[in-house]
């Protein structure tokens, strides 16, 4: 139902995949707007509006992707890239 689109981001200027993963769950979520910034630009806003927030490069428990997160990981624990995150969240929902 969904492909891959190329959007362009309103911040940079750089081009930008929207997945048909994160097409899906913004249909699930009711989100009717794409998104207009890439992910690097997105993360960049959030600090400024927020603070800065120290961040923790991990490696995904799952895919194995190299992931940013708010925390620091514990070895009792599994850590996710946000899509894998998100992957397991709908799954147990």
């Amino acid at each position: 139902m969904f492909e891959d689109k190329t959007l362009v981001c309103k911040d940079c200027g750089n081009e930008f995949v929207f997945t048909a993963g994160e097409q899906e769950f913004y249909a699930e979520k009711g989100f009717q707007n794409e998104p207009t910034r890439c992910k690097e630009c997105r993360i960049a806003r959030k600090n400024s509006l927020r603070g800065e927030r120290k961040m923790y490069t991990v490696i995904c428990d799952e895919c194995g992707a190299e992931a940013q997160v708010p925390f620091e990981p514990r070895n009792d624990k599994p850590v996710y890239c946000s899509e894998c995150f998100a992957k397991h969240r709908e799954e147990n929902a």
